[in-house]
């Protein structure tokens, strides 16, 4: 059986493998960020569920890489989780 940290290694150096991965860097942020706020909020899925009037599964989703939310949900996130939302802009690093 071949483990998940040589398969991640030898998928690391297939291109078409690292171009799909970083084309979903915005998506791992965001959830990454989420999670970090209802983490220091000291908070679960379903405590945060419940303070935001929805279910432990649409949190679930929220933090996943493929959650895609509103902006009206991200404040209802920060809200619930003691936190603000702000939202940048950065330039594109030179090609």
């Amino acid at each position: 059986m071949t483990s998940i940290r040589k398969l991640s290694t030898k998928w690391k150096k297939d291109p078409a493998f690292q171009a799909e991965y970083d084309a979903l860097e915005e998506e791992f942020a965001l959830a990454s960020a989420l999670i970090e706020a209802r983490r220091h909020a000291d908070l679960t899925q379903e405590q945060l569920a419940e303070r935001m009037k929805t279910s432990q599964a649409s949190i679930a989703r929220l933090e996943g890489v493929k959650g895609n939310p509103s902006l009206n949900t991200l404040r209802r996130y920060a809200e619930a989780t003691g936190t603000r939302l702000k939202i940048t802009f950065e330039a594109e690093a030179a090609k």
